[in-house]
């Protein structure tokens, strides 16, 4: 069951060993890696399935040791959504399991938060890019009241270590913050597959 999930680590590690690519290429090389990964739903690790009744989990499947890129499943309980934040670094959603929805946010003149553009559905299959070049801030919830969704997310830099902010759009409000990981130990890509 891990070894696409190998397969897409080790792609990815020779991607980012082959140099510092200009941001756009990086992320038009790395797109379609992320697009065959998310085409199939038999290989994430049932413990990267878990849900909270309460919060959103962030499991992380692999972090490189470099801090080049790191890869997470986000599990969205039914209702469950995050605050307005940014990322900092550049990333990669794609969609695994049921449906997420996202709201872009952009700073208008005056410096206050507004939304930008529609709400955005991913269905399974579907990407989403977020960098401080192209747009960052955004909002992210579960489509559905009643049922789990997964979405897999690729970033350019181990996302749970990394200083972020979460906005207030109403009030203007910044307040920094790390993530972290919601899992304890990350998954055995090298384990193999039992027959």
């Amino acid at each position: 069951m891990t070894a696409r999930l190998l397969e897409f680590v080790a792609a990815m590690t020779r991607l980012a060993s082959e140099g510092p690519h200009a941001e756009a290429q990086l992320l038009e090389r790395a797109a379609p890696l992320m697009r065959a990964l998310v085409a199939q739903d038999d290989w994430l690790p049932e413990a990267m399935t878990a849900s909270h009744p309460q919060y959103y989990q962030q499991h992380l499947l692999y972090g490189d040791p470099l801090d080049r890129f790191s890869l997470v499943s986000f599990v969205w309980g039914p209702g469950q959504k995050t605050p307005v934040h940014d990322h900092t670094v550049w990333g990669i959603i794609g969609m695994l399991r049921d449906a997420e929805c996202g709201q872009r946010y952009a700073r208008s003149a005056d410096g206050r938060l507004v939304a930008q553009g529609d709400e955005v559905t991913l269905r399974p299959g579907d990407l989403d890019i977020v960098s401080p070049e192209v747009g960052d801030i955004h909002v992210v919830r579960n489509a559905f009241d009643d049922r789990v969704s997964i979405s897999i997310h690729l970033y350019g830099g181990n996302i749970g270590r990394i200083a972020r902010h979460v906005f207030v759009p109403q009030t203007g409000e910044i307040k920094a913050f790390v993530s972290g990981y919601s899992n304890a130990l990350v998954p055995n890509l090298w384990a193999r597959d039992k027959a």
